[in-house]
């Protein structure tokens, strides 16, 4: 069954962070979806065979949730309702802080600050008895946040931790974003092979040829064991998402096979994603 999030509540009582934190399970996240487009929403949801559509969240504005039902009567779409609240003193403080303007003063509904955290006190009242999970952020630090919402959603399927297997070249650039790099140059290579040469690591005859050469299974199995501690560590200290990446000389052989075998290696115990980025188009 598909699986919507509904993120709402309070403005200021921390849907920007929730979204963030739903994002890292994997969640397509969406931001002050249009209620008019709804409907096209769950056409899409419903109709899309894809992985992208199979989890999605979407923030809105505690004055449009009454116009989401559709979502919460679906019986094809499996709907979590998450309202954030938090103290009208916390709120202040954090209006303040941010130096931010309140959604209901643009818009003309409320004259101060303090009048309009209390209309949206009145709204959210009337959702406590309807199913909703409500979070008072008052008092809460990022990591009881985050456990809060990974109860809520039951988020055991795998460990806390997300991790991006990516492939990439070491003459196209060293990335600047990577947690881990790694280098696979000491492994064969399948360009000097004429017949695997405008292959890559997707194609089964390079995957056997970097498999199969010199050092790899030793290279692999040191690999492994370090990874895997490393992620055990990462996991425990609540890091919710490591990128890890793997560098041959061009980027489309060597690595693209090693990144390729970590990804279905680990791909059973942790949110993971693929890459491969000297094999995407170029802009």
């Amino acid at each position: 069954m598909k699986e919507i999030v509904i993120i709402s509540g309070i403005s200021g009582a921390g849907k920007t962070t929730a979204a963030n934190i739903i994002e890292d399970m994997g969640y397509l996240v969406i931001d002050q979806y249009p209620v008019e487009l709804l409907d096209n929403l769950i056409e899409l949801i419903l109709n899309d065979d894809s992985i992208k559509y199979q989890k999605v969240a979407l923030t809105i504005p505690l004055s449009d949730l009454d116009k989401y039902g559709s979502f919460f009567d679906n019986s094809e779409i499996h709907s979590t309702l998450i309202l954030l609240d938090a103290s009208i003193n916390t709120i202040i403080n954090r209006y303040k802080f941010s130096r931010r303007i309140h959604p209901l003063l643009i818009s003309n509904m409320a004259n101060s600050l303090e009048e309009a955290v209390e209309i949206e006190k009145g709204w959210l009242e009337k959702y406590k008895n309807n199913n909703a999970n409500i979070l008072d952020t008052s008092n809460l630090t990022f990591k009881q946040h985050k456990e809060t919402i990974d109860t809520i959603l039951s988020y055991d399927e795998y460990n806390n931790l997300a991790v991006s297997f990516v492939s990439f070249g070491f003459k196209h650039g060293v990335p600047n974003d990577a947690d881990l790099i790694f280098d696979v140059r000491i492994l064969d290579n399948p360009f000097w092979v004429e017949e695997l040469r405008e292959l890559t690591g997707n194609d089964q005859e390079v995957k056997d040829f970097v498999l199969n050469g010199n050092h790899c299974k030793e290279y692999l199995e040191k690999l492994i064991a370090y990874i895997d501690f490393t992620l055990e560590a990462y996991d425990k200290e609540e890091k919710r998402h490591l990128s890890i990446y793997i560098g041959c000389t061009g980027g489309k052989h060597r690595s693209v096979t090693i990144t390729n075998y970590l990804y279905e290696h680990y791909k059973e115990s942790y949110l993971c994603y693929l890459r491969h980025r000297e094999l995407e188009e170029k802009i």
